[in-house]
């Protein structure tokens, strides 16, 4: 069993010393469900209840939460926060909260993550009290993280392919985009890991987990949309070091020249470390609209991030 480190060796609490640790980009993503009933959530949409905007002011105390973690719980350290953002999705008898932190230092900021969460909804009970008083705040977890411990040196030539496809990872839709961007990235000289298809709700985990063994580069396709379910940008976002907004904003303008439906992808393109990571639609028109942009860029665009290849 691991040992708790915020205990010393006689048992006493203590603030962790991480004045050795590398100073890295930080991120934490969290979540947390309010559950309340049908007539909360119309009331919340329609802001229909008596008080301020309820998401509005949801959100300013989630950021303002996330600023005082260390006032709140004793053994967190101040960070300077380079960014904190909410977001709040409606279901049918709930609202589920996420928040992602954002730091450069020498810990980590899974701890403001939950407390914006924590904060963003009970100010959702505060607000919504006098229509549902037993209303219940609870499944606050956090849902990805990345920096910290160095990272593996990237595996030069590799790639992975992840499907986020509920349908899919349940064996009720075959499909057709992971095969085809496998084929693409071996026709370019790439050694593909895998191709992988997990729930939505998945994809942020299994981000994480390929991420961990280094590839050099990883395609997505799926979840890009607006679906609720859809969900692959919001786990891809945490673990950026760098955006590409010009390679994303590439892909959907290939598929505008196909479809109208091409501008409602919201797929990212980015860096983690060394390795390039690129999110693309899950649907075939999509993954070949991607491919014939990155057909013209990711040999360049790799090169660069190892350090080589000429800087145009």
């Amino acid at each position: 069993m691991s040992k708790l480190s915020h205990l010393d060796a006689d048992g006493r609490a203590r603030m962790v010393d991480v004045g050795d640790k590398a100073v890295t980009v930080r991120t934490a993503t969290a979540t947390a469900r309010f559950v309340t009933t049908a007539e909360v959530i119309a009331l919340v949409r329609a802001d229909g209840l008596p008080k301020a905007d309820v998401i509005a002011t949801a959100r300013i105390a989630g950021i303002s939460g996330a600023k005082k973690t260390s006032e709140l719980i004793p053994l967190c350290h101040q960070l300077a926060l380079t960014s904190v953002t909410i977001d709040f999705e409606f279901e049918d008898a709930a609202i589920l909260v996420t928040a992602t932190a954002k730091t450069t230092g020498q810990t980590g900021v899974e701890m403001e993550a939950l407390t914006a969460v924590a904060i963003a909804g009970l100010t959702l009970h505060d607000m919504t009290k006098a229509v549902d008083p037993d209303s219940v705040l609870g499944d606050i977890r956090v849902v990805a993280k990345s920096g910290g411990k160095s990272r593996a040196a990237v595996r030069p030539g590799t790639a992975a392919v992840i499907v986020a496809s509920t349908s899919g990872a349940i064996g009720e839709r075959e499909d057709t985009t992971g095969p085809r961007l496998a084929s693409w990235l071996q026709g370019r000289g790439f050694a593909v890991d895998a191709v992988t298809i997990v729930a939505d709700a998945d994809v942020a985990s299994e981000l994480q987990r390929v991420l961990a063994t280094a590839p050099a580069v990883i395609v997505t396709t799926g979840g890009t949309g607006m679906s609720p379910t859809d969900r692959t940008p919001e786990a891809t976002k945490p673990l950026l070091d760098r955006e590409l907004p010009g390679v994303a904003e590439a892909i959907r303008a290939r598929g505008l020249a196909n479809t109208p439906k091409a501008a409602l992808s919201r797929g990212l393109a980015g860096t983690s470390g060394d390795t390039v990571i690129v999110n693309l639609p899950g649907s075939t028109g999509g993954v070949n609209d991607g491919v014939a942009v990155l057909d013209e860029l990711l040999e360049h665009l790799v090169a660069q991030v190892a350090g080589g290849g000429a800087h145009e």
